[in-house]
């Protein structure tokens, strides 16, 4: 689903736009993988090392407007990455924290207690088509805050990508970003209290449901939901990933909507059921698509993709209408178990569990 207001879609670009849209896609592809091995694979092996059983995400908390347990994980891998299509502007550092003493230069990262050793720092390993871009990116990724990967400018190269910006922090207000949905979504006109607190508090608790998430999410979930919104006054599209100690989840968030990826156990039997259903053979699924094996069962990467109700797409016309906090603003659109972030050729395999 795309809001041709914020992203401006492929048929509105020119040809060297839709060049840079391509490369973007591609990289972005990269990325998909390089998240999902850092933040569930990565994760689970930590906690086996430290000899802890992993908390497994229930079905249930997939749901939409599920609650989620308010237990925090050590083991978990959190982070927080903002990748553009196009580069920021200095007219965005008063909401999105990007200046020259948090730039990727390995002055900046000297400074920084929480880095490791910079002496083999190079200055091209911040480009994301550099060989070493991910080894560097896995780095930065335990430093609070944000890590800002956009095009980069000062390149001589057209249209290179670069972490550009490390402790990127996300200073916008959850009530204006909420207050920029729902004049997007025409439940209010131009101010968050104009029907009163009581309609602006729910406003509020709406605009965390338009993203997937619980009222009470933690900061980097929070300042992820936040920077997704505020991305929207960006040209061209952008993507954020959020991974959380506490939902054990990696949350995506992009153009066409967002999707949730959590680690999910199988039998012996489930195994054989999805393996018919995807037309290959036990041996094969399990090469492909498990990350891992605990006695009887084997640990697969589960996705769920979400759709936006008719309550949470703009209104028709554009006319104002009034906000009803009982309707449900996501639904189940695609369930699917994911390959291993390491295998090139097998698709996605399509399987019911959410409300089975």
């Amino acid at each position: 689903m795309y809001n041709i207001e914020f992203c401006c879609p492929r048929e509105s670009l020119s040809r060297n736009e839709k060049l840079r849209r391509s490369y973007y896609n591609v990289l972005r592809d990269e990325m998909d993988q390089f998240v999902l091995s850092y933040s569930l694979v990565d994760s689970y092996n930590n906690f086996l090392s430290k000899g802890h059983p992993y908390p497994f995400v229930q079905t249930r908390e997939l749901k939409p407007r599920a609650r989620i347990p308010s237990t925090e994980f050590d083991a978990q891998n959190s982070f927080l990455i903002l990748f553009l299509e196009n580069s920021l502007d200095s007219s965005h550092k008063k909401y999105i924290r990007f200046f020259d003493m948090n730039k990727t230069t390995k002055g900046n990262l000297i400074k920084h207690k929480d880095f490791p050793d910079t002496q083999e720092f190079q200055r091209n390993i911040k480009n994301l088509d550099c060989k070493g871009f991910f080894d560097f990116i896995k780095l930065l990724m335990p430093i609070d805050y944000a890590l800002l990967i956009q095009r980069d400018d000062s390149s001589h190269h057209r249209d290179r990508y670069a972490l550009t910006h490390f402790h990127v922090r996300i200073d916008w207000p959850i009530a204006d970003a909420a207050e920029d949905m729902a004049i997007d979504l025409r439940y209010i006109s131009k101010d968050l209290y104009e029907k009163g607190d009581k309609y602006a508090e729910n406003c509020q608790k709406k605009f965390f449901e338009y993203y997937g998430m619980p009222v009470m999410a933690g900061g980097r979930r929070t300042a992820a939901i936040v920077a997704a919104q505020y991305l929207r006054r960006v040209r061209g599209i952008s993507t954020v990933y959020v991974g959380s100690s506490e939902s054990r989840a990696l949350l995506k968030i992009g153009e066409r909507g967002i999707s949730k990826s959590v680690l999910t156990r199988f039998s012996r039997d489930e195994v054989k059921n999805i393996a018919l259903s995807a037309g290959i053979t036990q041996t094969k699924f399990t090469k492909n698509y498990a990350v891992a094996r605990e006695n009887s069962t084997v640990v697969c990467i589960f996705n769920t993709i979400y759709n936006y109700t008719s309550h949470a797409l703009p209104s028709d016309g554009g006319r104002l209408r009034e906000l009803n906090y009982d309707t449900n603003w996501l639904t189940v659109s695609l369930e699917q178990i994911l390959p291993r972030p390491d295998v090139f050729k097998h698709p996605p395999v399509p399987v019911k569990m959410i409300y089975a």
